[in-house]
């Protein structure tokens, strides 16, 4: 079973999938000093093979400290795993990683007990990994935001990879893999490359723990990690994302920039950052540094004028940028969609721009570029139309509806299912998220037939490493089929689904698109433990605990029907969830629907996301004029969990 993902500015056309690639090019590696590496069991101290390892991370230490080429590099890492036992199993370095977890919940206290404060902890983490001289060497442009800042950063690293930088990218959180938060060159870090880092940083926290220092948590371990394996990689540049916040994050140990920016700020994480725009504008701007630029788009007036007080106060000179004008693409598009991201690529343009000034590069970049300074460089635009951003704003084709057990595509005996997945979890990207669906939904009565060879069947298979297919658009074709779109929904109990749900219905039905259905299922992840794309997905239905399903689909019924009040009490029979609905359910007319009469068929809570997605594929399967468009949001978790399932 496998799924097709697309650029969603594109479509495809006679069935021809054109994989994005990564071009070759020549780095300018700076030399570095050599560097420390324990190698040491997972889980134990140094054993009686002490010299042995001991002799053989001295050998992966000089290695590591010369300019190697890529293949070399992963064959050095491959030898000196090898040699360690349990390390190079990558389950255990999860569970190592869900041991750092200090609360059962978002929103809950850290458990950890120092006498230091987390930037106190962060600092000696850095000194005990011999990275604190190192950091400022990274020259790291640091982006803090609401909304937008994974997106700002993440096309700051493909147009500076586009001008011949060797890259260093690092986001949260993942959604599939770990490895996502680290990307070199584009690419997320190799399985066995993270290994290698992740045990040398294991090892040597482990051996300085006291009880004032104990082991970092989750997040501050990942952040230790991806200096760490910036430095050792010797990237040119490094984007960092901030994590939460700005003042108090853990990414806030980088002391000297070369540029920062803050992307639209909005009301999130209030339990931590304060409920009022203000106090949140307050801790994002903690990330500025005396004297070092600062970029920022639009904002409101509250947030806008704590920004510039902070920014006077530190001698900051910050500038607001405009949207990117899409009349200097030259005809491309922008490679994560929606309209906001023109909000998030002017920022990232200024940003790139500032980065390469400030280096000395700005020259060279323009000294081939036969257009006006005025407009944008070429590299700039390759990198706008090249980067990618996992659970947002991303159109997934599923497939495996399509295919029969010789893994060829019947032609047309069976209907689309197409999933529209935005990990929007706050009030304002939840009404970008209805817009951006609402535009798609609208372009893809466009849409041709999905794929006719099993050689397209290949292609997919092959790219899926990437998560990236790009497609070309064919609006000659027309789709007949009967479209059904559906909600698949879940939130975090610390977010107010009594915003979040009623923005999203009313933002969609301005633009003309209505849901059918509303399906409430719990998340497979949980925030205490922290699994791989290979980790065992659960199978059947859950025990888990739907209170907080039900609830969510009551208040839906009660928006579409706009009821008021307590009618649908937990007395309602909202309260039974069905192992699976009925496959009508999926076409069956919402006029069926009497709330008087405790007839609710305009949702469901299923107990299983497993179990929702065959169901889905068999709805289709057995229609083939059915096009079914499910729209996954609010929660990144719940996203994450949706894209594990259909690669697989």
């Amino acid at each position: 079973m496998f799924s097709m993902f697309v650029n969603t500015n594109n479509y495809l056309k006679s069935g021809v999938v054109i994989a994005s690639h990564v071009r070759k090019r020549e780095y300018r590696f700076s030399s570095r000093a050599p560097w420390k590496y324990s190698f040491q069991p997972a889980f134990n101290l140094i054993d009686h093979r002490e010299l042995h390892f001991q002799a053989r991370g001295s050998e992966c230490r000089k290695m590591s400290s010369q300019a190697m080429g890529e293949k070399e590099s992963n064959g050095v890492v491959k030898d000196c795993l090898q040699e360690l036992p349990h390390s190079n199993n990558y389950e255990t370095a999860m569970e190592a990683l869900s041991s750092l977890i200090t609360g059962q919940k978002r929103g809950s206290r850290s458990s950890v007990g120092s006498r230091y404060g987390k930037l106190e902890r962060m600092q000696m983490y850095l000194k005990i990994l011999d990275l604190e001289e190192h950091i400022p060497k990274l020259k790291i442009i640091h982006v803090a935001g609401t909304k937008g800042k994974g997106s700002t950063c993440a096309f700051c690293e493909a147009i500076l990879r586009e001008c011949g930088f060797r890259t260093g990218l690092f986001t949260s959180p993942h959604l599939i893999d770990v490895r996502e938060r680290f990307r070199i060159n584009g690419l997320d870090i190799s399985e066995d490359k993270f290994l290698f880092y992740f045990w040398d940083c294991w090892n040597q926290l482990k051996q300085q723990v006291t009880e004032d220092l104990p082991m970092p948590p989750l997040f501050q371990f990942l952040t230790v990690l991806a200096f760490k394996i910036f430095v050792c990689e010797q990237v040119d540049v490094a984007i960092i994302e901030v994590g939460l916040g700005g003042t108090k994050d853990s990414t806030n140990v980088i002391k000297v920039p070369v540029v920062c920016g803050i992307a639209t700020l909005g009301m999130d994480h209030t339990e931590v950052l304060g409920d009022t725009l203000g106090e949140i504008a307050s801790h994002k701007s903690g990330i500025f540094k005396p004297q070092i630029p600062a970029f920022t788009v639009h904002q409101l007036s509250e947030a806008m004028d704590v920004l510039h007080e902070k920014a006077n106060e530190l001698a900051v000179p910050l500038k607001v940028v405009e949207p990117l004008d899409e009349r200097k693409l030259d005809g491309l598009k922008l490679s994560l969609s929606g309209d906001h991201q023109f909000t998030n690529a002017g920022l990232a343009v200024s940003l790139c721009k500032c980065w390469l000034q400030r280096t000395g590069n700005w020259e060279k970049i323009l000294q081939n570029q036969d257009k006006k300074e005025a407009n944008i460089p070429e590299a700039f635009l390759r990198g706008l139309a090249a980067a990618r951003l996992s659970g947002r704003a991303q159109i997934v084709y599923d497939l495996s509806s399509n295919c029969n057990s010789s893994s060829t595509l019947a032609e047309s005996s069976s209907g689309d299912l197409i999933f529209y997945l935005d990990g929007a979890h706050s009030p304002e990207s939840m009404e970008v998220c209805a817009r951006w669906f609402s535009s798609a939904v609208q372009e893809s009565k466009q849409l041709p037939k999905l794929l006719s060879s099993s050689h397209d069947v290949e292609i997919i298979k092959e790219v899926w490493g990437s998560g990236y297919i790009q497609s070309e658009r064919d609006s000659s074709v027309e789709s007949n089929k009967i479209s059904k779109k559906i909600l698949l929904f879940n939130c975090m109990e610390v977010r107010d689904p009594q915003i979040l749900l009623p923005r999203l219905v009313s933002t969609c039905a301005s633009s003309g698109t209505y849901f059918s259905k509303a399906i409430f299922v719990p998340s497979m992840s949980t925030y205490n433990k922290v699994t791989s794309g290979t980790s065992a997905i659960p199978s059947g239905i859950s025990n888990r605990d739907l209170s907080w399903q039900f609830s969510l689909q009551r208040l839906w019924e009660k928006i579409i029907h706009g009821i008021e009040g307590d009618i649908l009490d937990k007395s309602s029979k909202l309260d039974s969830a069905e192992t699976l609905p009925p496959r009508e359910f999926v076409y069956e007319d919402a006029s069926r629907c009497s709330p008087a009469d405790g007839i609710f068929g305009c949702s469901s809570v299923i107990s299983s996301l497993p179990l929702t997605i065959k169901w889905l594929r068999d709805c289709v399967r057995e229609n083939p004029a059915l096009r079914v468009q499910v729209l996954v949001t609010g929660s990144l978790h719940l996203v994450g969990d949706v894209l594990k399932l259909l690669k697989r």
